[in-house]
């Protein structure tokens, strides 16, 4: 395994750790804040699923900038 390919597998492995826990905790989140108000509630819920795909697609344009 070259340095590179360590490199993007950590990437991948720290990203893909950190969307589960949000998507573990993401429920909690959403009814906590929806106690306040349910728009907001709403908000936060597709904001945290978009981030995670925004992840990748910022990651996939940065790597394809550098012509890889």
């Amino acid at each position: 395994m070259s340095p590179e390919s360590r490199s993007q597998a950590t990437a991948a492995g720290i990203i893909l750790l950190g969307a589960a826990l949000v998507i573990y905790f993401l429920p909690t989140i959403v009814l906590w804040i929806g106690n306040f108000s349910p728009v907001l509630a709403i908000f936060v819920g597709v904001c945290l699923i978009m981030a995670f795909f925004a992840v990748f697609w910022l990651r996939a344009r940065y790597q394809r900038s550098r012509g890889k």
